[in-house]
């Protein structure tokens, strides 16, 4: 499959700036180091690192996928982007996720997340060390959830 995108990044920037603002507002430090001469946009899309996010639907549906995530997933940023977030785990631990989910929504985020997901093609694998998070505009308005990993293995 073919993950490479066009010039578009398939993000706006509003979109970057939320996703890198509310972890630096949260978390006190970048998600990755912000080269001010690139636009936001693509360096999130091209980070080496998975970056995903959410809305605020009653079942969530992804909004935004990385290069990286859409590899991971084995998706196009369309499929990805229509998916709900649930779907990208196994049935049996989806209770645990909203679980999960309800505690980053009120504690803001995690920094220690660990779980099996799912991707498009039934490949199993344990995301490690992932950080969730709450997304915020700068006046306070959310805009649903986001998180980033470097690690996984296959399971």
């Amino acid at each position: 499959m073919n993950h490479q995108q066009n010039n578009e990044n398939r993000t706006s920037e509003r979109h970057a700036r939320i996703i890198l603002g509310s972890y630096r507002r949260l978390l006190g430090k970048e998600l990755f180091e912000i080269d001010t001469s690139q636009p936001l946009a693509q360096q999130l899309y091209e980070a080496p690192i998975v970056v995903l996010s959410h809305g605020v639907e009653a079942d969530p549906v992804l909004n935004y996928g990385n290069l990286e995530a859409l590899k991971l997933w084995e998706m196009s940023f369309e499929h990805f982007t229509q998916t709900e977030s649930k779907h990208t785990a196994e049935p049996l631990i989806q209770a645990e996720r909203q679980r999960f989910l309800q505690a980053v929504n009120e504690k803001g985020y995690i920094d220690d997340y660990s779980g099996i997901r799912i991707s498009s093609s039934g490949r199993r694998f344990r995301i490690q060390q992932a950080i969730v998070w709450n997304l915020t505009d700068d006046h306070g308005v959310y805009y649903g959830q986001a998180a980033a990993f470097a690690s996984y293995e296959e399971v």
